[in-house]
């Protein structure tokens, strides 16, 4: 192997030296990049805004002095994300879980994909059927290694999967999916519905920060592996609001078609991480089938990220219409709050509204403040502003469960809706509140003042 290695390397080198570049530094050539506005999503124009309060704060939490702050460009979400958004992620998992349970008992009774039945899901790669040599190579040398003994196997995504129980085409696909839903004594009304505790997503990540300042330890040391069930709790709905009656919204407001365009909530701070990782999982797998180029990591907004664009190029506003009044010139109200002193629906709408809903800000952004509340990527510390950097400040302390909400909601006052105003809850912790939205970072950096003042290069 080392032999071939070698070879390998005297081929390259007689090659570059005659690549046609005349012993110039010409540069590596790739393929040209061309940037591409994520679906849904809005440029918001990298800058430097005056983060903090900008008039008193007079229920004196001071949690948020001012400070001149610089952040990156990157894309935005328009809106929060849906629940019809949402349950494309749910049930991404939900029929992954189907299709590797289906290939793990193929796998053990020695079902293959020549057999009818459960067969059709077997595991792609058996018998090395479709197999690259790479793929080859890391099935001979790789499978059964992990932690997870099917780890890295290929499932079969192509076949669908059968849900009507009248076509089930054999035992072993009965018992699999009776393994997805709820035990028949727990359930009622003829309905028997999925058990939400299997569909976990796992995923992996670096903490880079930590091994930036620590190289004392292994790279596999820093790599963190996630289990997160993915399935909102609807119960928030009963549990954030005692002696209340809200049943209606529990039973329909995640599945029903009819809140498809409403915000999900229920989402605690790591259900809204594994969003994001997985909506990077999906485009990319799509890059991959298409030779393009990975694109970036979507992720939740820092802090910082969050108030600049919640102020859409307004500085120092007190909303992200400007302020400081709630109400336009025709006296209606500009967002989904809790106004006049508790009544709901004087601004049209007793819980969520559409995400799409109200004017948006000059970054065309739906909603930054009020309807729901929004998880970002940082921890909670009423003094943050004071150590954090002024070049895209972001303090996410892993032993700090309190993370940072922005926005305010439907059920707060006012106050909340500002976008300097700072709030927080539990990581794990879900409400009837609080939702999300996901950014990505734009590569480049020249035409980012070409997109709000013309060319200033």
């Amino acid at each position: 192997m080392k032999k071939l290695v070698a070879l390998a390397a005297i081929i390259f080198t007689l090659h570059s030296c005659n690549s046609g570049d005349r012993g110039e530094l010409v540069g590596t050539q790739g393929k040209k990049w061309h940037p591409e506005k994520p679906f849904g999503m809005t440029l918001v124009p990298g800058g430097s805004f005056i983060m903090g309060k900008s008039d008193d704060d007079f229920v004196a939490v001071n949690d948020a002095p001012t400070k001149t702050v610089t952040v990156r460009s990157f894309y935005m979400d328009e809106t929060e994300i849906t629940n019809a958004e949402y349950r494309q992620f749910v049930n991404w998992v939900r029929d992954s879980t189907v299709r590797l349970k289906l290939a793990i008992i193929a796998d053990e009774f020695g079902i293959t994909s020549e057999d009818e039945g459960v067969g059709a899901y077997a595991f792609i790669d058996e018998e090395g059927e479709e197999m690259t040599p790479y793929e080859q190579y890391m099935y001979d040398n790789y499978f059964g290694m992990g932690d997870d003994f099917y780890e890295g196997r290929k499932i079969n995504s192509r076949t669908e999967i059968i849900w009507d129980t009248a076509n089930y085409p054999d035992e072993y696909y009965t018992e699999v999916m009776d393994t997805m839903y709820i035990p028949s004594e727990e359930a009622y009304n003829g309905q028997r519905t999925i058990d939400i505790t299997k569909l976990n997503f796992q995923y992996t990540w670096m903490d880079i920060q930590a091994a930036a300042r620590d190289a004392s330890k292994r790279r596999k040391d820093y790599i963190i592996k996630e289990e997160v069930n993915v399935y909102p709790d609807t119960t928030v709905w009963i549990k954030d609001y005692n002696y209340s009656y809200n049943e209606p919204m529990h039973n329909d407001y995640f599945w029903h078609q009819a809140y498809g365009d409403y915000p999900v909530v229920g989402v605690n701070w790591r259900q809204a991480k594994a969003f994001t990782a997985w909506r990077t999982l999906y485009k990319n797998s799509y890059q991959k089938s298409r030779r393009r180029q990975h694109v970036n990591s979507f992720r939740l907004p820092s802090e910082a990220e969050w108030e600049y664009a919640a102020r859409g190029g307004l500085e120092s506003a007190s909303y992200p219409w400007g302020g400081p009044y709630t109400k336009n010139d025709r006296g209606c109200f500009r967002a989904n709050f809790k106004p006049l002193r508790g009544d709901y629906a004087a601004d049209q709408a007793l819980y969520t509204v559409e995400a799409a809903s109200y004017e948006p800000n000059d970054y065309n952004l739906y909603n930054m403040a009020g309807n729901v509340a929004e998880w970002v990527d940082s921890s909670y510390d009423p003094s943050s502003y004071d150590f954090s950097s002024n070049m895209n400040p972001n303090v996410n302390d892993t032993d700090n469960y309190r993370k940072v909400v922005r926005g305010g909601s439907w059920k707060d006052i006012a106050y909340f809706l500002q976008v300097s105003s700072r709030d927080y809850e539990y990581r794990d912790s879900a409400r009837s509140y609080i939702g999300f939205r996901t950014v990505q970072d734009y590569m480049g950096t020249d035409v980012i003042l070409n997109e709000k003042f013309g060319d200033a290069r």
